[in-house]
């Protein structure tokens, strides 16, 4: 069961409460450079993307939040560290919140201003510790980012924010290490009521990237943590968010689009089965193609229909051609262009 935390709205996107898990990632274009970072927000609100992250360094990169809001209808949020100038630049520029953490600004009056500022518009603070960058004083204590060291930092900065009457807060803890990241989750939740964004830091290039991801967001996600996820991926952002509705999607959330479940083939298949799956899931995606079905493509009939009887609609095949079937009923057999058919069946649904 969901574990219900307090509601939090950035932008035009509420999380927290039982709002649907939202999914974020981080441009990766140089700040400088802002037509690229708005061509680069096009392409990941166009991949479905709920909430946008772009680095502000200083007062003067606050341009590229207001060229991104002007492009793309979806939450921007300013990345901030060190320059409490920056943030009070980036909420003049129409940032929808702000990823900082107070303790790293600088004076008391610099974090009271930022919170004012914020107050004053309405915009959430996300809190972001990472298990790698630790306050010094607490790294000593505890002596290595244990999950309590990273839980003793967010409340810290937390405590900073409500000295100043402050509650819109979003808080994350990640740390490239897959069990202490969810550890130190499980923690923090027992401690705060705040919505947590969830996700695995560093988690690595494509192929370790989603893997890690896969268990530490999925796993949080399973035991019900988690109002809004970012899938950290060396990789483009686009990349992320796809990623992102994967997780979610195989973690039982429902998600916008199909699912196209396929066997992994043995000795027994006879046509060019994941040759198709992967055409059919490129046109698709090339297409837009939102509706939430599910989608069987299988190697043969011996066990195919059966193991896929939940799908909506699915194939399994036979020698150079393939069984249709539709929620569970046999209909025809599919041959020649069997994917332009099997495409022609999807969209009749």
């Amino acid at each position: 069961m969901r574990q219900v935390k307090k509601e939090v709205r950035v932008g035009s996107i509420t999380i927290g409460g039982n709002h649907p898990i939202a999914v974020q990632t981080m441009l990766n274009v140089p700040v400088e450079d802002i037509a690229g970072n708005v061509a680069q927000a096009r392409r990941c609100a166009a991949a479905g993307c709920q909430i946008l992250r772009v680095t502000v360094p200083t007062p003067a990169d606050a341009a590229v939040v207001a060229a991104i809001k002007e492009a793309v209808d979806i939450p921007v949020v300013a990345d901030i560290h060190f320059d409490y100038k920056a943030a009070l630049a980036a909420i003049d520029a129409g940032a929808d919140k702000i990823r900082l953490n107070p303790g790293n600004i600088g004076a008391d009056d610099n974090v009271a201003a930022v919170a004012k500022a914020c107050t004053a518009k309405g915009i959430p603070i996300r809190i972001g510790v990472n298990g790698g960058s630790l306050e010094k004083h607490i790294l000593a204590r505890y002596g290595a980012p244990v999950p309590q060291a990273m839980v003793e930092s967010a409340l810290y900065h937390i405590r900073l924010l409500e000295k100043h009457d402050f509650g819109n807060i979003v808080v994350s803890i990640k740390s490239s290490n897959v069990p202490r990241m969810m550890q130190a989750y499980r923690l923090l939740s027992e401690q705060c009521d705040y919505p947590l964004h969830i996700g695995v830091t560093e988690a690595g290039t494509a192929r370790m990237g989603l893997i890690k991801s896969g268990m530490g967001i999925g796993g949080l996600l399973l035991e019900g943590l988690g109002d809004t996820l970012r899938v950290s991926l060396t990789d483009d952002p686009e990349a992320e968010v796809r990623a992102g509705f994967d997780i979610l999607r195989a973690a039982g959330y429902a998600v916008a689009g199909p699912e196209i479940i396929s066997c992994p083939t043995c000795g027994r298949t006879q046509y060019p089965m994941q040759a198709i799956a992967e055409r059919v899931e490129q046109r698709l995606a090339a297409d837009g193609f939102k509706k939430p079905i599910k989608i069987a493509i299988m190697g043969c009939v011996v066990n195919g229909p059966g193991e896929a009887s939940d799908a909506d609609i699915g194939i399994a095949g036979g020698k150079n051609e393939a069984l249709l079937f539709i929620r569970g009923q046999k209909v025809r057999m599919l041959r020649g262009d069997i994917v332009g058919q099997l495409l022609e069946e999807i969209y009749k649904l």
